[in-house]
């Protein structure tokens, strides 16, 4: 029998929203949420424009927001995020899939630029591994630094290596929606683009 394995990028393709702006949303308000952007916002513009990388955008607004943050009051704000308001935003049609491929003996792993704390309860309550972006604690806070590299473009592709012998499965899905899901795509036997919309 043939072995199966899946990658899902999440934001966009499982999900119909960005969930970190999502997260932010829900954790701070919509006052505070549109004034840290507002504050944020030539950073945001430098990332649009190519002049810094994704990477160092993100930093900066998760430092802004989160920086200092005692680790568990983070984890508490991401459990609850990820229990009471993600499912609002995750693609019917995604979770069809998912249960197609459960049904197939694939292995599903989700490989994601979103933090792992609160894309992690999500994960395991569906019963799927999970490739996310690390955050850095020091003395038990959240610095809002990355710890490591963002999981994004060929960072995805390392990641996926680094976890699996590719040359064990015969069949390899992969899902994304945007050009950093574009070198992950590339590893696939049957590749999907922006498919669940």
């Amino acid at each position: 029998m043939s072995r199966r394995i899946a990658f899902l990028d999440f934001d966009g393709t499982i999900t119909s929203k960005d969930t970190m702006l999502e997260m932010l949303r829900y954790t701070f308000g919509p006052w505070k949420f549109m004034l840290g952007f507002l504050l944020n916002s030539p950073f945001i513009v430098a990332y649009k424009l190519g002049i810094i990388s994704n990477h160092d955008a993100k930093q900066r607004v998760l430092r802004f927001f989160f920086g200092k943050f005692p680790v568990e009051k983070f984890n508490a704000f991401c459990l609850d995020y990820a229990v009471r308001a993600m499912p609002l935003v995750v693609r019917g049609k995604a979770l069809h899939e998912i249960g197609l491929l459960k049904g197939q003996g694939a292995e599903i792993v989700v490989v994601s630029a979103s933090p792992e704390n609160w894309l992690r309860p999500w994960c395991d309550e569906m019963e799927v591994q999970l490739l996310a972006t690390r955050l850095e604690v020091k003395d038990g806070r959240i610095t809002g630094n990355i710890a490591g590299q963002n999981c994004y473009g060929e960072e995805k592709v390392r990641r996926i290596r680094e976890a699996y012998d590719l040359s064990q499965y015969q069949q390899i899905w992969c899902y994304g929606d945007t050009s950093g899901d574009k070198p992950m795509l590339e590893l696939a036997t049957f590749c999907f683009y922006k498919p669940f919309r």
